[in-house]
């Protein structure tokens, strides 16, 4: 026993060591500028404490913006989740592993720039855009919804798709093939297979794809901006001006901790019903 204790030790400082990193980023990056945000949201100009910040969202602008926010991250968030939960168990029955193409081909969009997927779909969308010059060749009526919730809402469905997509397919992928076969022995045809075997058991990757999406979703403030025209202002896109514009960060922070409400909610969510990790490990 001895002899064994000076290596644990030598293994707990190297450990210790290896974890120095990631402390200082979380320090750097995560905690320093969430204390920011709250020193912001509960001060004054004058650096008196006060709840003003917060209660900014109750004026008639913002309230609009958050419920704006709020209906197009819905609706955003249930189209997501009506495409991909077909499509992961086309790719789970299609029995393709997590290294596959195809899967590549639903990942390869996370790897490129947020901006510039966006930007490619302003100017698939645009009145003289791709997409309409298409139609105009097939002599179709043209697609005018740049500028229009419909387009932030496709912008929003393109660019959060994957993250509803491999959440559900991570944990199909993981039911055991032989519970399903057993269901169909006990005589469970394949809708009382699905209500009562499948279905419950991808819960916690349902959940993990709605928070990662809706979430997201709701902060947005570049889709609407480059599809809305400037036009739409969604939540995101009044505490984007009050930070750039008005240079008002106290109001710009209140507003955030409103939202913050929103992340503590998902991830409380995500706790309950994914406390294994099964749909967010991929």
């Amino acid at each position: 026993m001895r002899r064994r204790l000076p290596l644990k030790n030598k293994h707990k400082k190297m450990k210790q060591l290896l974890a120095g990193p990631y402390m200082f980023w979380c320090a750097a990056f995560i905690i320093i500028p969430l204390l920011m945000i709250l020193y912001y949201g509960f001060t004054g100009k004058n650096g008196g404490f006060t709840f003003l910040n917060i209660a900014r969202i109750t004026t008639p602008e913002n309230l609009k913006a958050l419920g704006l926010a709020l209906l197009l991250s819905f609706v955003s968030t249930v189209f997501c989740l009506i495409l991909a939960y077909p499509l992961s168990m086309i790719l789970t029955n299609l029995g393709v592993n997590q290294q596959s193409f195809i899967v590549l081909i639903f990942i390869l969009p996370m790897w490129m720039n947020f901006l510039l997927r966006t930007l490619a779909w302003q100017n698939l969308l645009e009145k003289n855009g791709i997409i309409n010059v298409v139609l105009e060749l097939l002599h179709l009526p043209s697609l005018d919804i740049i500028n229009t919730p419909y387009a932030i809402v496709l912008g929003m469905v393109y660019n959060f798709l994957p993250f509803m997509v491999l959440p559900i397919y991570n944990v199909l992928s993981k039911i055991d093939k032989d519970i399903i076969a057993a269901a169909r022995d006990l005589g469970a045809n394949s809708v009382q297979t699905f209500l009562r075997i499948i279905l419950p058991l991808s819960v916690p990757g349902i959940i993990s794809g709605v928070t990662m999406v809706f979430v997201p979703a709701l902060t947005t403030f570049v889709i609407s901006d480059l599809l809305g025209g400037s036009k739409i202002l969604l939540i995101g896109n009044v505490i984007e001006q009050e930070f750039k514009q008005g240079s008002n960060w106290h109001v710009g922070s209140g507003l955030s901790l409103v939202l913050m409400v929103f992340i503590i909610i998902s991830m409380a969510l995500i706790a309950k019903y994914d406390k294994d990790g099964e749909g967010t490990a991929f």
